[in-house]
């Protein structure tokens, strides 16, 4: 009799692992806290599928240029030091991760993982007939206002075999709603794709329960995990004990929360904002997805709206919007986009990314032989989660992995 997986945490990646596993023949139980799935971190993100665009933020010159923004009012990145020992663990691993050299192995590690998340989407859309959440390849511009940052960009391609070079004109040719935005020049990858995040969730939640192989548990909180020696029993959900034969644990930056002897998660949540924009006939939005590299915003056209995703804010665990943040994207964007749509009708939306210090997903076993982390995916979970849960099923099912799993694996101490 198969055994019978149980996954603590009901967004893009416990969503796509889930289905990972029952597609693989696994039986599921998948347990949220919220009264509904893809809810928090996956409901209103950037939607850009960026495949070849996975470089951590953690690099050599960051600190010295994120001490710079903290000193102007509309900069991308934001940090509140707080008594936390957790923000502070998190920031020295940070520091240390910010090497070039560091920067081009953890990149290399999630350009493979990310290249194995779009072909495992392209064969659940293909095979599965998986659709319903706008997805469409629509290929993405990012754009630089710095002749400098550009340069930097131009000679450091990700896959030069896929990416073009364009100057300002041929970025404008390209995508006319650019208009006369003050670029000087971009880079263009024809296959990166955009969708919607909350929908695929919803499609695949859709999927899970039409299967008869996994059940879904909604707001339940779990309150903690009973283990013995090196196995964990059962998941404590307050009104009932629910045991388990194989657990994983892919509930975001909440995850930290369910302490184990000797299992410490390196997570800490980078805040970060969303504009739904809606667009009507009247209005030009930009068709490609689009990259604003200077202002750190992204943009990228979802069915008949337009969502803007920016900041980085390292504050603590509160995950309240900022009313100032949100004020300053939408200045932002209006002014790079200024008739893309109805601005003052746009939805305001706050999520809290679960990061790693290295930017790398913690993807795999721990020092317990059945209890498995799908972690730590940043503002990339969109991006990773297909792959992600392709490779938890792999090591469930102690399988050969579709792709090395060198720097993926969990090192949790």
């Amino acid at each position: 009799m198969s055994q019978r997986v149980c996954i603590i945490g009901g967004g893009v990646i416990g969503l796509a692992s889930a289905y990972a596993l029952v597609r693989q023949g696994f039986e599921v139980t998948l347990v949220e806290a919220q009264e509904s799935l893809g809810s928090q971190t996956s409901f209103a993100n950037g939607g850009q599928l960026s495949y070849r665009y996975v470089a951590p933020l953690a690099d050599a010159g960051v600190p010295w240029q994120a001490l710079g923004w903290m000193l102007k009012g509309d900069s991308p990145l934001k940090l509140r030091p707080r008594l936390d020992p957790a923000q502070w663990r998190w920031l020295a691993g940070f520091l240390g991760a910010c090497r070039h050299s560091v920067n081009r192995r953890n990149g290399a590690h999630l350009l493979r993982l990310a290249l194995l998340s779009q072909s495992t989407l392209q064969s659940w859309r293909e095979e599965d007939g998986l659709q319903g959440f706008d997805w469409r390849r629509n290929g993405k511009l990012v754009t630089f206002r710095e002749q400098k940052s550009f340069e930097h960009a131009r000679h450091n391609l990700a896959d030069s075999g896929q990416q073009q070079v364009l100057c300002a004109a041929e970025c404008t040719a390209l995508e006319p709603a650019l208009g006369d935005t003050p670029f000087v020049g971009g880079i263009y990858t024809p296959d990166e794709e955009v969708a919607d995040c909350h929908a695929f969730c919803q499609q695949l939640a859709t999927r899970l329960r039409a299967s008869g192989r996994c059940e879904i548990l909604l707001g339940q909180r779990v309150r903690g995990i009973h283990q013995g020696g090196d196995k964990v029993q059962a998941i404590d959900l307050g009104e009932r004990v629910l045991p388990v034969d194989q657990l994983v644990l892919a509930a975001g930056h909440r995850s930290a929360e369910l302490r184990l002897p000797g299992l410490q998660l390196p997570l800490y949540p980078l805040k970060g904002y969303s504009l739904s924009v809606p667009i009507g006939p009247q209005h030009r939005a930009p068709d490609i997805s689009i990259t604003d590299y200077n202002r750190k915003i992204v943009y990228a056209r979802i069915g008949q709206q337009l969502r803007v995703a920016a900041m980085v804010d390292i504050v603590g665990f509160d995950p309240a919007p900022d009313p100032g943040r949100l004020a300053l994207m939408r200045r932002q964007a209006a002014q790079t986009f200024a008739e893309a749509g109805d601005y003052q009708a746009a939805v305001e939306w706050a999520g809290m990314r679960p990061a790693t210090p290295s930017g790398v997903p913690l993807i795999g076993a721990t020092a317990y032989r059945n209890l498995w982390l799908n972690l730590g995916h940043g503002a990339l979970g969109f991006t990773l989660a297909c792959g992600s849960g392709q490779l938890l099923g792999e090591l469930i099912g102690q399988r050969s992995t579709s792709i090395d799993m060198q720097g993926l694996t969990p090192r949790v101490a």
